[in-house]
């Protein structure tokens, strides 16, 4: 499918005289969670003292739908709704494949005549059914990452980050990654001022970068035994030091080839893959809790200086050393933070 050619950002809806209208498309079963985000946040936007957007659920059937926890939820609006949007936003569901035709062609007449096209979570499959993300880079939550990819290989997957944005299309990853896009949205509409008011009033994160990492994707694997358990935990209180693999070796009293067969066995890694991820946890452990200078924070947990802290951390999370620091400091500030960082 060819790409609609983009309409002339008329979602900058601050220069007109009517609020930016966002249809909310509830594919059933839907995900409640997904479903009240857009409208906790949008419906906060007030510019000019009145609203600055006006949201509308719909559904391909108005009436009774069900959740993907169980419950039923009345929606009244059917699809005629999207013919008066300006941005049409897929929520996440339950029902991933074979999406409803008519919610498909919905999205697709959207998309032909220029709208902005958004997805949270597993709404990315309806766009993709739709021919939407062909060619383009988008993303979904983690766990459903490789099966988007493997139905829809046109598509160019950013299965790592938060949300992307790929001309008039946006795709979100799961659960608070559509807290992130709807910010993204309002700070892309009405300025970041506007989108941090948002976020400080429902209480949560500013406006995250979309590059930045699920966090969710970092974990090592559960460990699988004990013996080197002593080792593990004598390297965690030297992890200043410049520890190698021969000292790893040594401090467990065998040779390092039988240490690192035994700490894969145990820990699905090597044993410097698993040093490398403590100092990187530790780093942002000491991001997130002191004011110690980057040359500090890198000495600290054994990373060396401020430029390998910043490549590991960047690797690791999408962030740099300070930025990381500003999403996630827990000193405790008087009041929240205002701070917008790029996307």
């Amino acid at each position: 499918m060819s790409r609609p050619k983009a309409a002339p950002r008329s979602h900058r809806s601050h220069r007109s005289h009517r609020p930016h209208r966002i249809a909310v498309i509830a594919p059933s079963p839907v995900s409640m969670f997904n479903l009240a985000v857009p409208e906790m946040l949008f419906e906060r936007v007030e510019v000019a003292g009145g609203p600055g957007y006006e949201v509308v659920v719909c559904t391909p059937q108005p009436g009774t739908i069900a959740t993907t926890g169980g419950l039923s939820l009345h929606v009244e609006r059917g699809l005629d709704a999207v013919r008066d949007a300006d941005t049409l936003l897929v929520t996440g569901t339950g029902h991933r494949y074979e999406p409803d035709p008519r919610t498909v062609a919905a999205v697709r007449e959207a998309a032909d005549a220029g709208r902005r096209i958004a997805s949270i979570c597993s709404g990315a499959f309806v766009l993709a059914e739709a021919g939407l993300l062909d060619g383009r880079s988008a993303t979904t939550y983690w766990q459903l990452a490789e099966e988007l990819r493997s139905r829809y290989p046109a598509l160019d997957l950013k299965g790592d980050v938060l949300y992307v944005e790929d001309g008039q299309v946006m795709t979100s990853s799961g659960y608070a990654a559509g807290i992130d896009l709807c910010l993204h949205i309002i700070r892309t509409d009405y300025g970041a001022a506007a989108a941090n008011e948002v976020a400080r009033a429902a209480l949560v994160a500013p406006v995250r970068p979309g590059g930045q990492t699920q966090f969710t994707q970092t974990p090592l694997p559960p460990e699988r035994g004990n013996a080197c358990a002593d080792t593990r935990g004598w390297a965690m209180r030297h992890l200043d030091e410049p520890l190698t693999l021969t000292d790893l070796a040594r401090q467990a009293g065998v040779s390092v080839r039988t240490l690192t067969r035994r700490f894969h066995a145990e820990s699905g890694v090597s044993p410097l893959q698993w040093l490398l991820h403590q100092r990187v946890e530790r780093a942002k452990e000491l991001l997130e809790t002191t004011k110690l200078p980057m040359d500090r924070v890198a000495e600290a947990c054994g990373l060396g200086t401020a430029d390998s802290l910043r490549g590991h951390l960047v690797r690791r999370t999408g962030l740099t050393p300070s930025a990381y620091r500003v999403q996630f400091s827990r000193l405790g500030t008087q009041g929240p933070r205002n701070t917008s960082i790029a996307a």
